[in-house]
């Protein structure tokens, strides 16, 4: 079985549907997740994506914020969802394919401003729900993609200057240890980086930047990881960064991998 899939923190589903179905339609990854969907699951406007085929959906949703699915034109069947650090927030959704893959989509807390947890409660949350990932996946996890929106860049060419942001969330040393205890946990492997070793890569620039394009100033924040009795079988894995271009974008841009099973 192959497939090809993509990761896409969309920021807002129902205010960004005709882009999502722009990538659905020219781009034709079999199995579509996406972050921070912020509608209730009854909300998401399915009509249009199940015109294209994509028939198949399990979802995490809530008015306005988070929010997590996953759409896929292949067999799926929900997997479960896990509320870690116990936030009642809407940021996990599992589906398993007809081959026994389990897609694990995550969106990870962003951790607010402040990297200090004693002055920053959200900084503190997203440490929290980070171990919690870790430990979860300590168990036997095989046959396992993980992917989504960890809000963590953890290597030096994952932004585009590695002295300057060392103090700014989403790259700090706290955190890219913690990202690499939960990768630890499973021995996920980061299919990404096993296709694109080397050289800057991102995923995500700032809307506060006049031509994000030209000032390049970005962030691999998502994500594609695989268990090593899987890692193996992707290839194939880019950043599609022309839809960050796109009219009404999200601030990411979708990440893709193909999988032969």
């Amino acid at each position: 079985m192959s497939f090809t899939l993509a990761t896409w923190n969309i920021n807002s589903v129902r205010l960004r549907e005709p882009i999502v179905l722009k990538l659905l339609e020219e781009q034709a990854p079999d199995v579509l997740c996406l972050q921070e969907c912020k509608s209730p699951v009854d909300k998401i406007p399915l009509d249009g994506f199940r015109a294209l085929g994509y028939t198949h959906m399990v979802a995490r949703g809530q008015k306005g914020y988070n929010g997590v699915a996953i759409l896929s034109r292949i067999p799926m069947v929900e997997a479960g969802s896990e509320d870690f650090a116990g936030l009642d927030h809407a940021r996990h959704i599992a589906g398993q394919l007809e081959n026994g893959v389990t897609i694990h989509n995550f969106y990870v807390p962003a951790g607010g401003d402040v990297p200090d947890r004693e002055v920053n409660v959200k900084f503190g949350q997203k440490l929290d729900y980070l171990t919690e990932m870790r430990d979860y996946f300590a168990k036997d996890t095989k046959k396992s993609i993980l992917v989504g929106d960890l809000n963590i860049a953890p290597r030096e060419d994952d932004v585009w200057s590695h002295k300057k942001l060392l103090k700014v969330v989403s790259h700090t040393p706290v955190e890219v240890e913690a990202l690499a205890q939960v990768q630890d946990a499973a021995k996920w492997v980061d299919v990404t980086r096993q296709d694109i070793p080397e050289g800057q890569l991102y995923s995500w620039w700032s809307y506060r930047a006049k031509d994000w394009d030209a000032a390049d100033k970005g962030r691999r924040l998502d994500h594609v990881w695989a268990t090593p009795d899987i890692s193996n079988a992707a290839h194939g894995s880019r950043v599609y960064r022309d839809a960050r271009g796109w009219e009404k974008p999200s601030d990411h841009a979708p990440v893709f991998a193909s999988f032969d099973l």
